[in-house]
């Protein structure tokens, strides 16, 4: 009966008990230790073998003390993941078992299971040659990504302080930029995955990821993503020239599939740009995820979760110069509610108008709230009327201040903050001048004068002199349609003064104008990632482009008068032209009012002059 009753012996081992093994090596005797250790590392061990085994392991983990680390390790190797649920759930009961019992072997098992964050690496042999490469087509990814969650989870609960040992492990496995896309991608989605059971650990992970997406953005500036699409189009367009006709078939077919025909166009041309923007779409994704919860917008979670990102942001963004895509994830949060969007405005205004920051930092600072005010849809007129009141009233302040003291001359060296928040003031009104006089004309102009543009510019500061030609020209003409200011006059004559800088070269000498001493940029300049983008887009203003008939139409000259009545047809292309007062050259407005990426937020590099 007893016989009968119990279970068969699924396997053959040698070596006796694991606890005779254990004391014998102990004594000296390492035969039966050296035999476990072969059996173990056997790589066609078998499941029943390793569920025996970790089962016995479990009643003896108080044997394996830091002198086994060794054998630790090779329990460390089993391939678990891939096996039968029983042997996942015997290893994870065994895992739970070890770091309770034996703490000096939590590291090793979080590297363990951290490793497992990303697809297995196979050898591909190609040509004689083996290759090594992540398998992406593991069907049971999802599954084992789950199962390695649950071992962290596992571990988390019987050693509390495993957060702290964590986050350097997580750190030092993030997979380089070179990596494959999808090691990337599955890497940073589990780093997300841990926030959601280990939430003491988010803002250190939120850092972690958008360090490196800096990383990736800072090394594709817009221009090298411009180039490497238009090649790519160029080809495209020859490819299908040659093979027109040849495959309609096939084309017919991928369509109906729609998955080809779709993942191919949406892939950017530029390795980098693919890989920041898959991972930029994570991220979005779980922003969205963490602060809808059933669909529903959840306050809390979403004030918890803006505040780390703010606080990245302060870390990470603010300091870097000309990132491009990665400071969106400001940009999205804040399209959730308009509290958000009003808190990070106050936040930027803080930094710039505190002289305790360093300039560079309060100069950047204008250039978020310029670019956030002209570019977020989702911000309504009435916050941006409050933005131009604080900034206005603090740059008339500013210039009170000067006009006594010694300093009370044009230099970017000492006026930094003051020239770019000028600069983020006109910014904003080239793009919502429309909303600020619409509905009632003469209270929005009554608005717009009280503002008193003509002190700030003509003021000893020189404000046009400093800002962005493009920004400045545009400023200039809604200022004279609407007649707050004229500034073709002061433009003129900083035109004169421009001194044009010789730099000595190996190619000879070079004659440069420096047409941006700010060094400003746009951060919330146009997005050109084809993934993410789609996240971006419904919230975005985009900058109107100017048609051939408008641009005809900027010969024309403005009659004087009064322009209560008038169309704001600004931004269909009517501009001042020289009527006896300097205007500016077609040629030169079309350069300052086009650019690659429609946007007036990409200035040209060249400076073309006013006509004499």
């Amino acid at each position: 009966d007893e016989f009968i009753s119990s279970p068969p012996r699924k396997t053959v081992r040698f070596g006796g008990t694991l606890t005779d093994i254990l004391l014998k090596y102990e004594k000296g005797e390492t035969t039966d230790f050296e035999l476990l250790k072969h059996q173990l590392s056997d790589p066609d061990i078998k499941d029943a073998q390793i569920i025996n085994w970790l089962h016995e392991f479990r009643a003896s983990v108080a044997y394996l003390t830091k002198e086994l680390e060794q054998l630790v390790s090779i329990l460390l190797k089993l391939p678990w993941l891939r096996r039968s649920r029983e042997v996942v759930e015997e290893y994870l009961g065994f895992l739970g078992n070890l770091v309770s019992a034996q703490t000096v072997h939590l590291r090793p098992c979080l590297r363990m299971i951290v490793s497992q964050f990303v697809p297995p690496r196979i050898t591909i042999r190609e040509d004689d040659v083996d290759i090594s490469d992540s398998d992406d087509d593991d069907e049971n990814l999802s599954e084992n990504f789950n199962t390695c969650h649950r071992a962290l989870q596992t571990v988390a609960r019987y050693v509390p302080s495993t957060p702290q040992f964590l986050m350097p492990i997580l750190v030092e496995n993030f997979p380089f930029i070179n990596k494959s896309e999808r090691t990337l991608e599955c890497y940073v989605h589990n780093l997300l995955r841990v926030t959601v059971y280990l939430p003491t650990l988010r803002l250190q992970i939120l850092e972690l990821i958008i360090e490196k997406l800096l990383k990736l953005d800072v090394s594709t500036p817009q221009q090298d993503i411009e180039d490497a699409e238009e090649t790519a189009n160029n080809s495209d367009s020859e490819e299908k020239s040659t093979e027109e006709g040849l495959f309609d078939m096939e084309e017919d077919e991928e369509r109906k599939g729609n998955k080809v025909v779709s993942s191919s166009s949406e892939r950017m041309a530029h390795p980098l740009a693919e890989r920041l923007d898959i991972l930029m779409t994570i991220l979005f994704s779980y922003i969205k995820d963490v602060c809808h919860v059933d669909g529903k917008l959840d306050i809390n979670n979403t004030k918890d979760l803006y505040r780390d990102l703010v606080s990245v942001f302060d870390k990470l963004i603010l300091p870097t110069h000309a990132s491009c895509h990665v400071q969106y994830f400001m940009f999205y949060i804040c399209s959730f509610k308009l509290g958000l969007a009003e808190a990070f405005l106050d936040h930027l205004w803080k930094k710039l108008h505190d002289p305790n920051n360093p300039s560079v930092i309060r100069q950047t600072a204008g250039s978020y709230i310029g670019s956030f005010l002209a570019r977020a849809k989702f911000i309504p007129v009435v916050t941006v009327k409050a933005c131009l009141d604080l900034l206005v009233n603090w740059m008339h302040k500013y210039i009170d201040n000067q006009d006594t003291g010694a300093n009370a001359y044009c230099d970017v060296a000492l006026h930094g903050p003051f020239y770019s928040t000028c600069q983020a003031v006109f910014y904003t009104l080239i793009f919502r001048h429309k909303q600020l006089l619409d509905g009632n004309l003469r209270k929005g102009l009554s608005y717009l004068q009280s503002l008193n543009f003509e002190r700030i510019v003509m003021c000893q500061l020189n404000p046009l002199k400093i800002c962005i030609p493009s920004v400045v020209n545009l400023f200039a003409a809604i200022t004279r349609k609407y007649q707050l200011v004229f500034c073709y006059t002061i433009i003129e004559r900083n035109n004169r003064q421009f001194i044009p800088v010789v730099r000595s070269g190996t190619g000879g000498d070079l004659v440069q104008t420096c047409t941006n001493p700010l060094d400003s940029f746009f951060p919330f300049d146009p997005y050109m990632l084809k993934r993410s983008k789609k996240t971006i887009d419904p919230f975005y203003q985009f900058w109107e482009e100017l048609s051939a008939e408008d641009l005809e139409n900027l010969k024309k000259p403005i009659k004087r008068g009064t322009s209560e009545d008038e169309d704001d047809d600004f931004l269909k292309g009517e501009t001042p032209q020289n009527d006896g007062v300097v205007g500016i050259a077609t040629n030169s407005y079309e350069s300052n009012t086009r650019s690659p990426v429609s946007s007036i937020g990409s200035p040209p590099d060249c400076y073309v002059p006013y006509p004499q």
